[in-house]
């Protein structure tokens, strides 16, 4: 969870054409299944995937949408979106870009740039066909995407060495063998 505050501040308002006064308040967002899901439900349009469905990029309203998607705050007057600062908003990238674990994969796959087009309904089917329960919607997005990832690599049938992989995997080890124990052979 991202805690941030906003200051008291004043700004304009285009669309009531009036200064709208904004009291110190502090937010707290969370980056989670639940926020993609309210915001996709709205926009119609995937949030994450950069495919030829979501060319162009998140219009401002788009972008401040997705935040108050985010807010676990109760009582939040739509104009404090308005109010962030840039301050607010790098902190807000740099909590959604964070991966929020320790694991890494790596294998072939993960260099090679997916083209798919993933939406909150796509990562609820992964949940219920890997059997993660759905209290797990709420934890950081990029968790969950990874425990997805984790289950996805777990699942795959592991792939014969070549014999020349193999022949080269055991020299190698009775290299180290050897050199270990000061033998020759």
């Amino acid at each position: 969870m991202l805690r941030i505050e906003i200051p008291k501040t004043e700004f304009y308002s285009e669309a009531t054409q009036e200064f709208v006064q904004i009291q110190h308040q502090t937010l707290q967002l969370e980056h989670s299944l639940i926020s993609l899901s309210k915001w996709e439900a709205k926009w119609h349009k995937p949030f994450l995937s950069a495919g030829p469905a979501n060319k162009q990029d998140k219009t401002d309203a788009e972008i401040r949408d997705y935040i108050r998607c985010m807010t676990l705050s109760q009582g939040v007057k739509p104009e404090i979106f308005y109010a962030l600062t840039q301050e607010n908003m790098s902190q807000i990238v740099d909590y959604i870009n964070d991966p929020m674990t320790a694991t890494t994969i790596s294998s072939r796959e993960a260099n090679k740039p997916n083209r798919r087009i993933v939406t909150s309904e796509l990562i609820y089917y992964w949940m219920v066909a890997y059997g993660i329960p759905f209290e797990c919607e709420k934890w950081h997005l990029n968790r969950l995407m990874m425990l997805i990832r984790v289950c996805g690599e777990e699942n795959k049938p592991h792939k014969k060495m070549s014999k020349s992989a193999l022949m080269h995997r055991n020299a190698k080890l009775n290299a180290e063998r050897r050199a270990r124990l000061g033998s020759s052979g």
